[in-house]
Parts: structure tokens; sequence; C-alpha cells
């Protein structure tokens, strides 16, 4: 197995080391570009510096990845109007044609010979603990992991990124909630390579810390800790998902059990047409309901946490009203999209409420009361207990959701003006209709492995 193993590692790694031309083309733009910045800095009224930073400045960066990070590091006590706007004069000055995008403060990014480059001002902080801005930690993360990275253990660190791209863990976005480079190459560092840390993840037993500099000030509540060697009240893991961490175990054993390269290549379903995800539906018996709406304008890593908010709190409230949710997912393009599927979509015009045993008299009597003038069938005694069957504000699950009370659960600020403004319930073989823009998201949805 070992041979196996290593066989299988060794072709990847063949795969996803960059070649002396892409180094070298890597190199000439990188060159120019901060020439060009410095040249925008030199007419500035205030210091200023260019640093690489990034999976190419660690030597981590995969072949065919054709991103370059470049910041520009400005004295902390400089004005953040001033910062802002002194980092986008270089910014476009690097890239003529780029676009100005917004994080915590506008940076610029654009295009030149080929690679995609980012230019983030950032403050000149003296550790890691001191930032003012969440960017300016990046500059000394980059220093520690190059400290420690050798060539082999920067090779390790592609194929673990690989690795997790293939079994769809890799990325700290808030929709994948996965590993960030820095976490992929902490790992790989704090276990001595990339073999080491699959035999260890696949005995994990969450929640799992890892502290490399010996910190342990901080007490974190997540299934991954690794205390950030910079900043020791930080996790760097703090957004990885439980689902991914169990995932990266699961096919850690699969990894070790059956070494083979599909688990090292992103798997992409082919989308389902309108008849197929309509007859599957049907083979499985359930009623799916799908909210579509125009997707809010904005960044995904705001309009994923509030699909994920909306979806939760419509859930709960389904499950609440006893339409009983079999499972559930949310779509986004142009349009965004909350699928319910349902066990239960009708339910009986009146559901049972129990009151408390008629010997505990307050309580009891209040209960009674209650209901004794009202509209409901009883109450009657059931065993030692007041019962009424009351009406139920809801026994169509379409109803709920075509109504206003769907406001009145949890929803993402934007997802809610989105859906005030106007939203379609697309119900059993309607669904259909998504596939033109979802067909590859139902067919995942309809063919679930732990790949997600």
């Amino acid at each position: 197995m070992s041979d196996e193993f290593d066989a299988v590692v060794d072709r990847v790694r063949q795969r996803v080391e960059p070649d002396d031309a892409e180094r070298e083309a890597l190199e000439a733009t990188t060159e120019t570009l901060i020439a060009r910045a410095n040249e925008a800095i030199a007419d500035l009224p205030v210091e200023a510096e260019m640093l690489r930073v990034g999976s190419t400045a660690r030597d981590t960066w995969l072949a065919g990845d054709r991103d370059i990070d470049l910041f520009v590091r400005f004295p902390a006590d400089l004005d953040r109007d001033e910062l802002e706007s002194y980092g986008l004069d270089v910014g476009h000055a690097a890239l003529p044609d780029g676009r100005e995008e917004y994080a915590e403060h506008p940076y610029v990014v654009g295009e030149c010979d080929g690679f995609e480059v980012d230019l983030v001002p950032c403050y000149d902080v003296a550790d890691a603990t001191a930032i003012k801005s969440a960017v300016d930690r990046t500059p000394f993360h980059t220093e520690y992991v190059r400290d420690r990275l050798t060539p082999e253990l920067a090779s390790d660190v592609r194929v673990c990124k690989q690795f997790f791209t293939g079994i769809g863990v890799y990325g700290s976005d808030l929709r994948t909630r996965g590993f960030s480079g820095v976490l992929t190459e902490l790992l790989v560092i704090e276990h001595g390579g990339f073999r080491p840390l699959i035999e260890a993840a696949a005995e994990w037993h969450p929640p799992v810390e890892f502290d490399p500099e010996g910190h342990a000030e901080e007490t974190f509540d997540d299934p991954l800790v690794v205390i950030d060697p910079t900043d020791p009240e930080r996790n760097v893991a703090a957004v990885c998902s439980a689902d991914n961490v169990a995932r990266l175990q699961h096919f850690a054993r699969e990894l070790l059990a059956e070494p083979r390269d599909s688990l090292f290549t992103e798997h992409r379903p082919e989308p389902l047409d309108s008849d197929a995800i309509t007859a599957e539906f049907d083979r499985r018996g359930t009623t799916p309901i799908a909210i579509r709406f125009p997707a809010p304008d904005i960044v995904d890593d705001q309009l994923w946490p509030q699909l994920e908010r909306s979806r939760k709190g419509i859930r709960e409230e389904l499950d609440r009203l006893g339409f009983d949710v079999f499972r559930t997912d949310a779509f986004a393009g142009s349009e965004a999209v909350l699928l319910f599927e349902l066990s239960v979509a009708e339910r009986p015009a009146v559901e049972r409420h129990e009151g408390p045993p008629v010997h505990v008299r307050e309580h009891a009597d209040r209960f009674y009361d209650a209901y004794a003038e009202g509209n409901a069938y009883g109450p009657f005694i059931d065993g030692d207990r007041y019962v009424v069957e009351r009406e139920r504000s809801f026994s169509s699950a379409v109803d709920f959701l075509d109504s206003d009370a769907l406001f009145d659960v949890a929803l993402g600020a934007h997802v809610e003006s989105a859906l005030e403004s106007g939203y379609e319930l697309l119900v059993g073989d309607d669904i259909g209709v998504l596939a033109e823009q979802f067909g590859t998201e139902l067919a995942r949805y309809l063919d679930p492995t732990p790949r997600g």
C-alpha cells in the first residue's frame, strides 16, 4: 500500500508543480507590477513598501494558478481615508485597467500578462496582535510560513491543496467554509508532510487542537483549532465547518485504504434536465418546494451566510408547523433558490395541544380557562391531562410560504428585502424549471456523496 500511495502522490506532485517557464513568467510579471507600484509610491507624501504575499510568495502555488497577491504597506499612524486613497493610487498605477473591489477597505484587482492580480493596502504594524485591518496579519503569515517551509514541505503543501480541492474542502470563503491556504500550510508544517497529516486526520477525534507556538491562551469552541502562531487570540481554522472536518477524515481514510488519482480531482456531476429532476423527486415520494427570487447584489461572503440564515430559519418554522423537512439546500447565481424537500406538505386542519396534568392546579386552571370559551375542541381529559384540538395556523406548507408569516422567521437582511420585492414558489413538478440554471446543483443534491 505504501508504494501505491507514494505512486499516486508522485503523479499528483508532477501535475501540480509549476515548471520553469511558469515560474519565470510569474517572476517577470511580479517584477513589472512592483516596479510600476514603486514609481507611484515615490510620488506619495508618505513612506510605503511593496510586499509579495500569498501562495506565490510562499512557493506553494499550484501549476496553472494565475493569481498574484501584492500588498502596499503604509505607516501604522496613517489615517484610514489616506491609506485607502493612496492604496488605490498605487493599485491603479500598477494595474491601469484594474477595477476597485471592497472587503474591509477598497483595493484594486486586475489582469497583467495573463495573471489575475490583487493589490491591497495594509498597515505596517509591529506584530499581528496589533492589526488595524484584518489584512494586516497577512504579511506575518507569509513570513512565518516561508521561514518554516523546506522545498520538500512546499511540494507536499501543493499535493495537499490539490487533495483538499479534489474532495471539496479547499477554500475559506463563507460558502465553502473549508481549509484556507495558510491553514493547509500550517497543518502540513505541523505534521511534517502530506502523508503524516493524512494519517493523523484519519484518526482525529474532534475537537482537535494544534498550537504551533505553544500559546494556549484562549479556548475555542470549534471542531478544528489551529492557534494562529502570529496571533494567539485567533483560530486560523475558525471558519472550517464540522462537515468539512468530517469530510477530510472520510477521504483521508479512503486515500489510505485505496490510493487513487481520482481523489485529487474535483468532482462535478453532469447536470440533470427538467424531466430527470421531476422524475427523481417523484421516485422519492417527497414534496419539493423552492423559493426563487433575484439574488441580492452583494458579495458572496455576505450572500451565503444570509442564505444559510434564511434557510435555517424557514426550515425550523416548517418543522415547528409539522411539515417535516426531509432535507434542504440553497443555490445562487443571477437568481437565488431556497429548496425545502418535505416529507409532509399537508396537515389536518386541527392539531392536538396538550396542557398540564389536572393535578397541577394553577397551571391546569389557566390552561382550561384559556380554551373553555374558544373555538377549540375541548378542553377534554386524556389520561391525567387537559387536551384541546385547536385549529392549525397553517395546514399547508405552501400557504405558509406564500404568506406574510414567512417574514416572521429569522431571515438574512438582504434576503428578506429581496423576498419582500417578490418571489416565486415552485412546488412538486414545477421544480424542474430550475434545471436550466441549477441542473448541476440539483444533480449533486439528488445523488449525495461524502463530497457534498
